[in-house]
């Protein structure tokens, strides 16, 4: 299978986002999956820039709202407004009505709010009054958090976290793109991002990761991975099948990113780290002893023979 469009996009995005190769291929792996994307890391690393890079490579209407303690669930979703000309009623949509949605710092709002994204993300609708409004296609929410710990942040529950496909942290550039970067590389080259493809072949592409096929050897693997994490005496709360359905998800479109139709097992080692850490919950044993929930995926990932 042709995949030359991936080297195309990537070209485009670094045009805006330096050094951060692998951050854009994991983005653009869970966009094609029908996933949805959380960026925890601190202010000023280019996370606004990396979504709004990909609503232009990728031509998709974007939107983008600012998460504070003050805004409301109907700012997310829409509300109903009197019309006194038609003498009813009328839909007024919200930031949510969109291809691509930025939620900047999520975790900066009242839990009210947050929970106002989780039809959003899960079922791509709003319902207001009882109306259902369906969303544009695709959907795909980019959102920010900053670590916890940072003033004015509520910690995003884990009904909320399950429905992100991937986390991931940017972190810092290194001394080179920091150059480039002062330099003004970045800045400038955000309006020279081009459009490499459209909706219609989006979802082609879509298409064509239902159809990668998975063997059964690789398929027992990556179940018996999800099911491990219930188990681990370190975990209190472990991966949910939705957890297990996104990871076979980003498997299969890392393989159509690779123009193949069919997963090799690097297709499922390489994701189970942003698809795996923000689903497990650790227990008072695994703080105890000064684990984070890398260091518990790495080492389920070595206990395991890679068929």
């Amino acid at each position: 299978m042709d995949n030359s469009f991936v080297k195309e996009i990537k070209n485009e995005i670094t045009k805006a986002v330096v050094g951060k190769d692998d951050i854009i291929e994991q983005v653009l792996s869970a966009i094609f999956a029908g996933g949805h994307v959380l960026l925890e890391d601190v202010p000023g690393v280019g996370k606004t820039t990396l979504a709004l890079a990909f609503s232009r490579a990728l031509s998709l209407d974007y939107r983008r709202i600012q998460f504070t303690p003050d805004v409301l669930p109907s700012d997310v979703v829409g509300f109903s407004m009197f019309n006194k000309k038609i003498n009813d009623f009328e839909f007024r949509e919200g930031a949510a009505m969109c291809n691509i949605l930025l939620a900047d710092e999520i975790n900066r709002t009242s839990p009210k709010t947050q929970a106002a994204l989780l039809e959003v993300m899960e079922e791509a609708k709003v319902t207001v009054d009882g109306v259902t409004h369906f969303l544009p296609d695709p959907f795909i929410v980019i959102a920010t958090q900053n670590p916890m710990g940072y003033v004015g942040t509520q910690k995003l529950p884990e009904s909320q976290l399950d429905r992100f496909m991937i986390r991931l942290s940017m972190g810092y550039p290194d001394k080179q793109s920091e150059i480039d970067i002062y330099n003004g590389k970045s800045n400038v080259a955000l309006d020279q991002v081009n459009k490499v493809m459209d909706i219609h072949q989006i979802k082609e592409i879509r298409q064509r990761v239902n159809e990668v096929t998975i063997d059964d050897r690789l398929m027992d693997y990556l179940v018996t991975f999800v099911r491990s994490s219930r188990e681990n005496e370190f975990v209190a709360l472990g991966i949910s099948p939705r957890g297990g359905l996104s990871l076979i998800r980003m498997a299969k479109s890392r393989a159509v990113m690779d123009g193949r139709n069919y997963i090799v097992p690097e297709d499922i080692t390489e994701s189970i780290e942003p698809v795996a850490t923000h689903r497990i919950v650790l227990n008072s044993k695994a703080k105890a002893n000064g684990y984070d929930e890398r260091h518990i995926i790495f080492e389920m990932k070595n206990q395991m023979t890679i068929p």
